[in-house]
């Protein structure tokens, strides 16, 4: 029901006296957990995204989950975190059950500290908070902020992060944040729904149709697949009719419609980088608006798993600003936060904060 990227092996660790420090992303796009095993930190990753069918049989309505759901349903695959959950209450009840049955698939242990990434300036707060505790009851838990704990593996293998002043970009499916961390504490948080990754899919399903003149309908998922560089554009020149021209530009098509998208979204949240959170940040601090633009900026969110985007945005930012920029992102995005939390929730234990 649940893919999982990262495992040694199928051997869990099964509950002890001590509580297992358990890491969780609960993401627009991706659900992620990682916690030791066999000496290391495994991981588990799965599309937050569900589909009900009618069972022919009995006539009742049943629900797959992640991969199964966009793969077999990529129709009307729901990703339940790309709205608002306090405004539709049957979304909120998909994703309590998306996160039960991931906890049960994934056997997180009842005994237990879980540390889960949160929305960093996201009025869904609330909400996620009640529904993952409702999900994962009976386990320890407490929250970070996602670009936090996104950025906590891009500093070394300990918690370093928390003794660094630094700025996040995180590049989410519903938001474009932005914030600088100094030791910790947040200062200049700034978010916007007006640059949405999940927006880039839509873009390049139109592209794709303009291109071909209405011939050929991709659905959000191949098109997730082709910005993520998940699926290469050959394998969609089935669908073209080849009486319009040949291979090599029915392949140009398709690069074009994702690259246009991509360069697109690069250009909407550099202006709002450029003109929004950093004057936001030079009024509030002018010697910590210099000191943190020759630092590296940590790019993370779901878009940083876009092959050449951290590139793209470097590029751009630094001809804005005229001056030399460098961006970095978590050497694995996808995991990055849940494997951040999972550290945070081994501190919290051997400190005794829980």
């Amino acid at each position: 029901m649940f893919e999982e990227s990262t495992s040694a092996s199928e051997k869990r660790r099964g509950v002890g006296d001590d509580p297992t420090p358990v890491g969780l992303k609960f993401g627009s796009v991706r659900t992620v957990v990682a916690r030791p095993e066999d000496d290391a930190v495994q991981t588990t990753v799965a599309l937050t995204c569900s589909a009900t069918y009618q069972d022919p049989l009995t006539g009742k309505r049943r629900a797959v989950y992640g991969e199964r759901a966009a793969n077999e349903y990529p129709d009307r695959a729901q990703f339940m975190l790309q709205s608002e959950l306090a405004e539709d209450n049957e979304r909120a009840t998909v994703t309590r059950s998306f996160l039960e049955t991931f906890a049960q698939t994934n056997d997180i242990p009842p005994n237990s500290a879980v540390v889960y990434a949160i929305p960093s300036f996201d009025d869904r707060r609330t909400t996620l908070d009640a529904i993952i505790e409702e999900s994962i009851s009976g386990r320890l838990l407490d929250g970070y902020s996602t670009a936090m704990c996104e950025s906590i593996p891009v500093f070394g293998s300990d918690l370093d992060a928390f003794d660094r002043i630094f700025t996040t970009i995180k590049m989410g499916s519903t938001n474009l944040e932005a914030c600088v961390y100094r030791r910790g504490e947040q200062l200049a948080p700034f978010s916007t729904g007006s640059v949405r990754g999940c927006e880039v899919d839509r873009w390049i399903i139109n592209n794709v149709e303009e291109g071909t003149q209405g011939r050929v309908h991709i659905d959000r998922t191949t098109a997730r697949e082709y910005k993520e560089g998940r699926t290469n554009c050959d394998d969609i020149q089935p669908l073209f009719d080849d009486t319009t021209g040949s291979g090599a530009a029915q392949k140009s098509t398709v690069e074009r419609s994702v690259t246009d998208a991509i360069d697109r979204y690069v250009k909407e949240a550099v202006d709002e980088i450029a003109n929004e959170f950093l004057p936001r940040l030079v009024s509030r601090s002018i010697k910590i608006y210099k000191r943190v633009l020759v630092e590296p900026i940590v790019l993370t969110g779901d878009m940083a798993v876009v092959p050449g985007l951290r590139e793209a945005f470097e590029d751009r930012l630094s001809s804005e600003l005229q001056r030399n920029i460098v961006v970095t992102t978590p050497a694995e995005p996808i995991t990055a936060a849940a494997r951040g939390a999972q550290r945070i929730a081994g501190r919290l234990l051997e400190t005794g904060a829980y």
